[in-house]
C-alpha cells in the first residue's frame, strides 16, 4: 500500500475523479446553486467513492466560522434536561453544526464560567445553557461571554435571551381540567425549590385554584424522584376520605410514585383519587392507571432554541428581549376520567371518553 492510499482523501482527489475542477467539489459541498444537476451528482458519486469527509479544521481557518455549538447541561440523568439537550443536538445538526457539550453537575457562577471558558478555546461560534435552577440563571445573568448564550428551561423571569415550555400555562391546564371534572380542591406535589420550573407550576397551580375561589392547601414537595413521590403519596393516602379528591404532581416520575403509594394504602385512581403528571414522559401511557399529563414539546425547544441562537449570532434578533415560550399539551387519560362534569379540555385530549 503507498503512503497515498493510508493518507485520507483530499477534495483535490475527488477533483480529479470526478474530472471537474477544486472549485467546483467546494460549490457541491456549499449546496451552491450554481452547479448542474449532472456535475453535482458526478461530485457526489466521487466523494462517496472516495469516502471523503471535509476537513472542518481546515475550513474554519479559511472562513474564521467553526459550524460549532456549545450546550452546557446539568442534570441530564432527568427526562426533562436530557429530552432538551437530544432535541438541541438534533436541530444543530439540521441547520449544519457541531454540538460540543460540557455536562456539569451544578451550574453556579465558577463551574458555568469554567465552562464557557472551555467552550471558548474550542471554537465555539454560539452556547446554548440548560439551566433549570434559579442559582444557574443567576449565573448566568452574572457572567460575561464572547458569544451568544441562549438559556433553556429557566422558567419565567430570565434576564437573558430565553426559550421555554409555559410551566404556569401547563399547571393551570392541569389544575383546571381537575377543577372542571368535579373536584372542589386540588392538592399539590411539587418538584425542587431550586428549579425555577417547579415554582411556576405551583405558581400556575395556585394561581388557578385563587381563581376558582378554592383555598390551595400547604403543596407537598419532592425530589422529581418516583421514591420522593411515593412518600408523598403515603402522606396522601391519609387525606383521603377528608377533602382530597385529586393531586396535580409536578412530573410523571413522581406521580407513578404516588400511584403506588395510593395503591397499597387501597385507595382507587381515579374513582378515588384522580391524578395528573408532568413531561409526559414515554412510559406515562402505560403506568396502572394511563396516566394524564402535561405534553412539553421538546423538540421545538431544541428548534427555536437554536434559531434564536443562530438569529443572535447573525444580529437578526435584540439579546436584551428575546423571550420565547411555547404551549405545553394537556393530554387526558384514564387516571382523570370524568369525577363530575365532562372537562372542556377533552375535544383537544388524547385518550378521552366520548
Amino acid at each position: 500500500m503507498t503512503q497515498a492510499q493510508l493518507r485520507p482523501p483530499t477534495m483535490a482527489d475527488v477533483a480529479r475523479l470526478a474530472g471537474v475542477s477544486h472549485q467546483t467539489v467546494s460549490r457541491v459541498l456549499g449546496d451552491h446553486p450554481n452547479v448542474r444537476d449532472e456535475t453535482r451528482a458526478k461530485v457526489l458519486r466521487a466523494i462517496d467513492e472516495m469516502g471523503y469527509r471535509r476537513n472542518f479544521s481546515a475550513r474554519a481557518l479559511a472562513t474564521r466560522r467553526t459550524r460549532t455549538l456549545g450546550v452546557v447541561a446539568s442534570n441530564t440523568t432527568l427526562y426533562g434536561p436530557a429530552s432538551t439537550l437530544f432535541a438541541l443536538e438534533e436541530a444543530a445538526r439540521a441547520e449544519g453544526y457541531l454540538v460540543s457539550t460540557v455536562s456539569l453537575r451544578r451550574l453556579t457562577v465558577e463551574t458555568l464560567s469554567e465552562a464557557l471558558d472551555r467552550l471558548s478555546e474550542g471554537g465555539v461560534e454560539g452556547v446554548i445553557a440548560i439551566a433549570p435552577q434559579r442559582s444557574a440563571v443567576e449565573a448566568l445573568a452574572e457572567l460575561r461571554y464572547p458569544f451568544p448564550v441562549v438559556a433553556v428551561g429557566t422558567g419565567s423571569g430570565a434576564e437573558v435571551p430565553s426559550v421555554n415550555v409555559d410551566q404556569q400555562l401547563g399547571a393551570r391546564l392541569a389544575t383546571g381540567h381537575l377543577l372542571a371534572a368535579g373536584h372542589r380542591r386540588v392538592w399539590h406535589l411539587a418538584g425542587p425549590e431550586d428549579w425555577q420550573e417547579a415554582a411556576d407550576r405551583t405558581a400556575g397551580w395556585r394561581a388557578t385554584l385563587d381563581e376558582a375561589g378554592v383555598e390551595p392547601p400547604l403543596p407537598l414537595r419532592g425530589d422529581w424522584s418516583p421514591l420522593s413521590g411515593y412518600r408523598a403519596g403515603q402522606e396522601l393516602a391519609g387525606w383521603v376520605g377528608r377533602g382530597l379528591t385529586a393531586v396535580f404532581v409536578a412530573n410523571d416520575q413522581m406521580a407513578l410514585g404516588v400511584l403506588r403509594a395510593l395503591r397499597e394504602a387501597g385507595v382507587r385512581t381515579p374513582q378515588d383519587v384522580a391524578v395528573v403528571g408532568f413531561d409526559d414522559i414515554p412510559e406515562s401511557e402505560f403506568f396502572a392507571p394511563p396516566l394524564t399529563t402535561v405534553r412539553q414539546d421538546f423538540s421545538t425547544v431544541g428548534e427555536r432554541s437554536i434559531a434564536l441562537l443562530l438569529d443572535l449570532m447573525e444580529g437578526r434578533a435584540p439579546s436584551g428581549t428575546a423571550r420565547i415560550a411555547i404551549e405545553p399539551q394537556l393530554v387526558v387519560r384514564a387516571s382523570t376520567f370524568p369525577y363530575g362534569p365532562q372537562p372542556p379540555y377533552a375535544l383537544h385530549a388524547e385518550g378521552a371518553p366520548d
